[in-house]
């Protein structure tokens, strides 16, 4: 026994940790040394070398059973089992290793285990009350002859060898016949669920292959789901590190082609729940899901990972990296193409040179970049832009040659400068945002990213054409990329593109399938195109991922009710967020059809107290739905002498119809010069 490192390993459920230690205890009081884990570690890094070698090492695995771990089919001890499971099967006396306790009623017959466990005799130890007779078991299983014949690895001795090689032919015997009974159970679809759920890490509310709606579940193929990496640095500070890292491997699996990869904003809407990898799954609708850890240590990094058939639960791939940070574009291209040769994609092209583009090798500025990107999806204010734009301009001190520091910049000023207004926001920015963006597409030409931040710009600033040509440049590079699906399927919609529109406003929803924004903009572009219900649709789809946040979308869905004509639900919708500007136009024009003229009036004046000039095209929505043409036209021409960027709606907004025959507008439709 002395030479053992840990003779028993203990392995159980949360809920179950005061009987667990009851056992323990009385073991160790006995004199039987016991790995018993209460560190956080458990439900940590899955594949943690302590933990796998404290089982590949141990003379004896003891899983607890209980009713909570039938209920609760994720959990650190179910990987525990499985990792028992691998070892058993490599041994030659496998009766020896492993011993079930029972600590309740939990029947041996109905109980979700592997197959295994059922192999060997179950010993029941109500609420973990152990006894003599237990103790004394435990001690002759450990005695010296029993631990020789359990030792893992252990070399033949001499005169032994037709012994040991019975042995092997038995254990192969076993586990040959282990796998077909596995295999016809996988056929059998009753029975599937109850052998797959034992590998699934979270619990399942339904079985993996069949849809909520009773349907069986057929993801895409090649499809797959990038979970927040979990951050093992010990410091909660390292967040931004281990969630950038992540995001930069699912930005790495976009770039191949014949995947088809869940947009980050979807597949992270899952961090810190309790989440099964079915339900996950069934809600992005894809086959596989990569989920792992991080580890910092300076300028170090230990990534693991493992990719796991979604509908089977199995894994299909796992491994463990450590590289130093400049390794990091490398490893980003390593672990993606082992994904996609996991997921039988044939790759195609320089897949690295597609991966690498744009990134650096320089640690700190890589450091810089990932702050930047975490402090930039926080902000809500114009004093918390700065500090995103600050971190940027740190990775490109660092690195003059950083493409995508530079789009990153671009896009984040410009959408400060849109939304916000503060001191260090100046008249002129926008030369600042061209620059960084111009930059980025000299440094890397194909680069998506440095196209839509210079197709945001175009937009805003009225340059119709060349935010086109930007928007049909980004999406030829990366046409799965979803933040350029979701900026360019609006402005197709915009433009009159209406099928194009549609199209990628559609991809973009089936790839960010949680994200309300991905739905809103389905809703737009539909809207546009003049198709009310199917709009109103796509905006309740967008209230639902976030009723709270979806001021816009309530907005939205209001004018397309009001468009087909269902004043009642426009009235209700457009009041559910009534401090929110787009709310205002809404009622201004309900109430008014409504034939309350003191209510639309009140709600026109809110919004000029609110806006000024800067709301001129709204007045001209608002006087086009209450007939008053020459007003209408008067803030139209003001709006286009003002640069107003809504502008950019003008050619397909429905609430603009009853003036397309005015000259005074068609010229100014001339002048805005939008492309065919």
């Amino acid at each position: 026994m002395a030479e053992l490192s840990r003779p028993v390993f203990l392995s159980y459920a949360s809920q179950d940790a005061e009987p667990a230690l009851r056992i323990c205890e009385a073991l160790r009081v006995s004199g039987i040394e016991v790995w018993f884990d209460q560190s956080e570690l458990r439900g940590g890094d899955i594949w943690d070398q302590k933990i796998r070698r404290e089982i590949r090492d141990c003379a004896l695995f003891i899983p607890i059973i209980s009713q909570h771990t039938q209920e609760r089919l994720e959990g650190y001890f179910r990987r525990e089992w499985k990792l028992a499971i691998e070892r058993t099967l490599d041994m030659a006396e496998q009766k020896h290793f492993l011993m079930p306790v029972v600590i309740d009623s939990t029947g041996d017959r109905d109980a979700i285990v592997p197959d295994l466990f059922r192999a060997v005799q179950w010993t029941r130890l109500p609420a973990g009350e152990t006894t003599p007779a237990f103790v004394d078991r435990i001690k002759r299983l450990l005695s010296p002859e029993t631990a020789t014949a359990i030792r893992p690895f252990a070399k033949p001795q001499a005169g032994s060898e037709g012994t040991n090689r019975r042995s092997v032919r038995a254990a192969w015997s076993l586990t040959r016949k282990l796998l077909i009974a596995l295999a016809m159970s996988i056929l059998a679809a009753a029975v599937f669920f109850a052998i797959n759920r034992v590998w699934i890490r979270k619990p399942a509310t339904a079985s993996p292959t069949v849809a909520a709606g009773g349907a069986a579940f057929s993801p895409p193929p090649h499809s797959v789901a990038v979970l927040p990496f979990i951050n093992m640095s010990g410091d909660q500070e390292q967040e931004y590190f281990s969630e950038g890292l992540t995001e930069e491997l699912l930005n790495s699996l976009v770039e191949i082609s014949g995947l088809q990869v869940a947009a980050r904003t979807s597949a992270f809407s899952f961090q810190g729940k309790d989440t099964d990898l079915g339900t996950i799954a069934h809600k992005l609708n894809v086959g596989a899901i990569l989920e792992g850890s991080v580890r910092r240590s300076g300028h170090t990094v230990r990534i693991t990972a493992q990719l796991i058939n979604a509908v089977t639960g199995f894994h299909l791939w796992s491994r463990a990296y450590d590289r130093d940070l400049g390794d990091v574009l490398a490893l980003q291209t390593e672990i993606a193409t082992a994904v996609a040769e996991a997921l039988k994609v044939t790759l195609l092209g320089d897949v690295s040179a597609k991966i690498e583009l744009g990134g650096t090798r320089n640690p700190a500025a890589f450091d810089a970049y990932l702050r930047g990107l975490k402090l930039a999806r926080t902000v809500t204010t114009r004093e918390e832009c700065r500090a995103p734009v600050d971190a940027l301009t740190e990775a490109i001190r660092l690195d003059s040659d950083y493409a995508l520091a530079y789009a990153s910049r671009s896009w984040i000023v410009w959408e400060c400068a849109s939304h916000y207004s503060g001191d260090w926001i100046q008249q002129g920015i926008d030369a600042g945002v061209r620059t960084d963006a111009q930059r980025a597409i000299a440094l890397a030409p194909t680069l998506a990213e440095g196209h839509v931040a210079l197709g945001a710009l175009e937009a805003g600033l009225l340059n119709l054409s060349a935010a086109d040509a930007d928007c049909a440049r980004a999406l030829a590079e990366a046409p799965n990329n979803d933040q350029a699906l979701y900026e360019c399927s609006r402005l197709a919609g915009w433009l009159g593109h209406v099928d194009a529109s549609i199209l990628a406003a559609r991809r973009g929803a089936a790839l960010d399938p949680l994200n309300r924004l991905s739905h809103r903009a389905l809703g737009d572009t539909l809207r546009a195109a003049h198709r009310y219900q199917e709009a109103i649709a796509a905006y309740q789809d967008s209230i639902a991922m976030d009723p709270e946040h979806s001021a816009e979308a309530y907005a939205r869905r209001g004018l397309s009710y009001f468009l087909a004509g269902d004043l009642t639900q426009a009235q209700s919708s457009c009041e559910a967020k009534p401090d929110y500007y787009e709310s205002w136009v809404c009622q201004a024009v309900i109430y008014q059809r409504l034939g309350r003229p003191d209510a639309a009036a009140a709600a026109l004046a809110r919004l000029v107290r609110l806006g000024g000039d800067a709301s001129a095209y709204q007045y001209v929505e608002i006087y086009a739905q209450w007939g008053k043409r020459a007003a209408a036209l008067e803030w139209l021409e003001k709006a286009r002498r003002l640069g107003d960027p809504g502008l950019i709606y003008l050619k397909t907004d429905p609430l603009m119809d009853t003036l397309r025959e005015e000259s005074r507008f068609q010229t100014v439709m001339h002048e805005l010069k939008f492309p065919n």
